[in-house]
């Protein structure tokens, strides 16, 4: 056997590999933890407009369907506009004392 013949190397094909660089998931301009919060509020107004239809009508398990997919999403899209790791936000003035004694 020839030393050339052992030394030959065998290529594979390269594939591009995305690895997200670093960003949250994004699904139609909702990030991160606020998607799991759509489909809730999708599943909810469903919910509802269903009850509503069964209970009162078309008309009111249409308004029932509006107003909780509208809730809904001013609601995600205001709190997705403060950031994805919002933490509550104190305003005023605070003194802190000492528990030690002097």
């Amino acid at each position: 056997m020839n030393t050339t013949e052992q030394k030959q190397e065998t290529t594979y094909p390269e594939y591009p590999i995305f690895k997200g660089l670093q960003r949250p998931l994004e699904f139609m301009g909702i990030q991160g933890r606020y998607i799991y919060w759509a489909a809730g509020t999708a599943g909810a107004a469903i919910i509802g407009f269903i009850l509503a239809y069964c209970l009162l009508g078309f008309v009111a398990g249409l308004i029932v369907l509006v107003i909780a997919i509208g809730g809904g999403t001013s609601t995600i899209f205001l709190k997705q506009k403060r950031g994805l790791h919002t933490k509550k936000i104190d305003k005023g003035i605070f003194v802190y004392a000492s528990f030690k004694k002097m």
